[in-house]
């Protein structure tokens, strides 16, 4: 069996990842959970891991870096891959990522987000943990920017996970890496290259998230990612990772252009067959700004609850919708509730 074929036939079995660890077995990660996949041997392992590096990445892993990047199939599917050493010997972790970018509706996401997508300035935040399907939504909104919109959308992502195929938007997309060394680099040129919107896969440290704050204050769409669990918990972080002195300034330019946040986990089906996205979705209204501003964060999840004409939803009434609707289970409702009495409640009394 080929690689290629091995690919093929974790993709056939509906798998997200792959594992190829050197002294373990492979395994595959199939709706949310770990599977044993194959036997093979430590030497088929240790070869089909260095095949998938060029010969600066295999440098660079000699180095004791670890190696992010992503590759196409003959087919067009493409993968993104991350190798590292662990216990001296080789591993990898390979992402299955979709052929095609799913729009927000196919995704069961809020109709909101086509509002957002639709904003001609301001930050939009997408956040949750590693496996979210963060990338995922983030790649539905540009698209259907793409498809709606004469603009120029610049992306700059570590790595390049979905291609998009030019329809009314000019679409740059660059890797870290391959195209740009880093992240506050590839804004600061963004800058200077007439853009209306900007992706950032990923926003890390403090010039990074001033550069697009700066951006999104000065005219622009910006989209980024965090991993953080809640929206409330996404400002924290952000107003955390800068400097003391600079925090009051970072808060007010938050509050002036924050648009959106979406704070998504993916939860098992009630088949237990699939995934689903249980959304948390703050909008940056006036009331929400005021908190922002006056450092009153612990009240973001009351202001949401008391704004669902408008699109607003907490993680909790999102599962509670989730379960009426009856695409999950009462158990995976509390399982990935953060105030699990809070859940029974809503559950119990059929509010959704």
């Amino acid at each position: 069996m080929t690689f290629e074929d091995f690919i093929m036939q974790a993709r056939e079995m509906n798998a997200s990842d792959i594992h190829l660890t050197v002294g373990a077995p492979t395994v595959v990660r199939v709706n949310g959970e770990l599977r044993k996949y194959t036997e093979l041997s430590d030497q088929v392992v240790n070869r089909t891991i260095l095949s998938i590096l060029t010969a600066e990445q295999e440098k660079q892993l000699t180095e004791g870096n670890d190696i992010d990047f992503s590759f196409e199939l003959k087919n067009g599917a493409r993968q993104r891959v991350n190798v590292f050493r662990q216990g001296g010997k080789l591993a990898c972790c390979i992402r299955l990522l979709n052929a095609t970018i799913p729009t927000l509706e196919e995704l069961k996401m809020p109709p909101v987000l086509l509002e957002l997508a639709k904003k001609r300035r301001g930050m939009v935040l997408v956040t949750g943990p590693t496996g979210a399907g963060k990338s995922t939504t983030l790649a539905a909104m540009i698209e259907h920017i793409n498809k709606t919109r004469a603009c120029h959308v610049i992306t700059i992502e570590d790595p390049i996970e979905y291609r998009y195929k030019q329809e009314k938007a000019t679409i740059h997309q660059r890797e870290l890496g391959r195209d740009v060394p880093s992240f506050s680099y590839a804004l600061r040129s963004a800058l200077r290259e007439d853009p209306d919107v900007i992706l950032i896969g990923e926003m890390r440290d403090y010039e990074t998230i001033s550069l697009a704050m700066t951006a999104a204050e000065t005219g622009h769409l910006v989209f980024g990612t965090l991993h953080t669990s809640s929206a409330a918990q996404t400002i924290d972080r952000i107003i955390d990772a800068c400097p003391t002195h600079a925090q009051d300034q970072v808060r007010n330019q938050l509050a002036n252009m924050l648009q959106g946040i979406i704070a998504q986990t993916l939860v098992p089906s009630a088949d237990r067959k699939s995934r689903v996205a249980a959304v948390e979705v703050l909008l940056g209204t006036d009331a929400v700004k005021n908190l922002i501003r006056s450092c009153k964060i612990q009240q973001m999840e009351s202001t949401m609850q008391g704004a669902s004409k408008i699109g607003m939803q907490t993680l909790t009434e999102s599962l509670a919708r989730l379960y009426k609707s009856g695409e999950i289970s009462y158990e995976t409702a509390l399982e990935y509730s953060i105030d699990r009495s809070e859940m029974e409640k809503k559950l119990v009394s059929g509010i959704g």
